[in-house]
C-alpha cells in the first residue's frame, strides 16, 4: 500500500477563482506550482518505475522507427515537424501515465488492468479528444509542409545537411520564423484545450465540451503559471528528443505524470 501523503501534490495556498460557471471550479494557484508538479510526478515515476519507463521506452522505440522510415521512404525532412507534431498528441497518449499517478494517490496497485481500465471508464469522450488533437497534428503537419514548399521548393537540402541548413543559415531565419509563430499559435491552442482535459475526462464521468472548456477556463485564470508549465513541457520534451529521442525515457512520464497533479492542483476536488 503506497502512502498517499506522499504522492499528492499539495493544495495551492492561494484563493479558488472567484467566477462562478457550469464547468467545475478552478483554483487560481502560484507562478511556482509547475515545479510543485514535477516533483511530484518525479516521485510517480520511481513508485512505478516499469509503468513509468516502459511508456518512456517505448516512446523511444517509437520514434526510432518512425524516424528510420521516414528516412527509407526519402521522407526524411519530415521528422522536424513530426517531433513537434508529437507534443500535440502527447496528452492522449500519456492517458495510462495519468491513471498511473491517479492509482497511486488513492493508495491502490499499479496493475496493467488498473492501467488499461482507464480508456474504458468515459472511453468515447477520451476518444473524441483524442480525434481532435490528431486532427490538430495533422493540421501542423500540412501547414509545415506548405511552409518547408515555400522557402525551398527551388533548393530543398539534402537529407545529411538538413539541420545544418535550416538551423545554422541565415538564409532560413524567415522561415524559422514563420514556422515557429504558426507552429506556437498551433500549440498554445492544443495547450489550452487539452492541458487538463483528458486527466478530468479521467476522474470525472463528463463530455469533452466541459472537459476543454474546464481547461481553457484554467489557463485563462492562470496565466502566468500556465505559461510556465507550457515552456516546461516544451523544454523537457526536446530536451528529451534532442538526445536522439533517449531521453523521452525519462521527460515523456516525467511530464505526463506531472499533468496529473497540475489537474489536480487547478480544479476543485468534488
Amino acid at each position: 500500500m503506497v502512502d498517499l501523503s506522499s504522492h499528492r501534490t499539495p493544495a495551492p495556498a492561494a484563493h479558488p477563482a472567484a467566477a462562478e460557471s457550469s464547468t467545475p471550479r478552478i483554483r487560481t494557484i502560484d507562478t511556482n506550482r509547475p515545479w510543485v508538479w514535477l516533483a511530484a510526478g518525479w516521485r510517480d515515476m520511481w513508485a512505478a518505475p516499469m509503468v513509468s519507463l516502459g511508456y518512456g521506452l517505448l516512446a523511444v522505440v517509437s520514434s526510432f522507427l518512425l524516424t528510420a522510415g521516414l528516412v527509407m521512404a526519402e521522407l526524411g525532412y519530415l521528422v522536424l515537424p513530426l517531433a513537434a507534431g508529437f507534443m500535440l498528441i502527447g496528452p492522449i497518449l500519456a492517458v495510462g501515465l495519468y491513471q498511473t499517478s491517479r492509482l497511486l494517490e488513492q493508495g491502490q496497485r499499479v496493475t496493467l488492468p488498473a492501467i488499461l481500465a482507464a480508456y474504458a471508464a468515459n472511453g468515447a469522450q477520451i476518444a473524441a479528444i483524442g480525434l481532435v488533437l490528431m486532427l490538430a497534428m495533422l493540421a501542423w503537419i500540412r501547414v509545415a509542409f506548405l511552409i518547408f514548399a515555400i522557402f525551398f521548393s527551388s533548393d530543398p537540402p539534402p537529407l545529411d545537411m538538413l539541420v545544418d541548413r535550416i538551423f545554422f543559415s541565415a538564409e532560413t531565419i524567415p522561415f524559422l520564423l514563420t514556422g515557429t509563430i504558426v507552429g506556437g499559435v498551433i500549440a498554445a491552442l492544443v495547450f489550452a484545450i487539452s492541458v487538463i482535459s483528458l486527466p478530468m475526462l479521467l476522474d470525472r464521468d463528463t463530455d469533452v465540451i466541459t472537459a476543454m472548456g474546464t481547461s481553457v477556463e484554467a489557463v485563462r485564470h492562470n496565466i502566468k503559471p500556465m505559461a510556465v508549465w507550457a515552456g516546461l513541457i516544451a523544454l523537457f520534451m526536446a530536451a528529451g528528443m534532442s538526445m536522439a529521442f533517449v531521453g523521452l525515457v525519462l521527460t515523456f512520464p516525467l511530464i505526463g505524470m506531472a499533468s496529473w497533479h497540475a489537474y489536480r492542483d487547478l480544479v476543485e476536488h468534488r
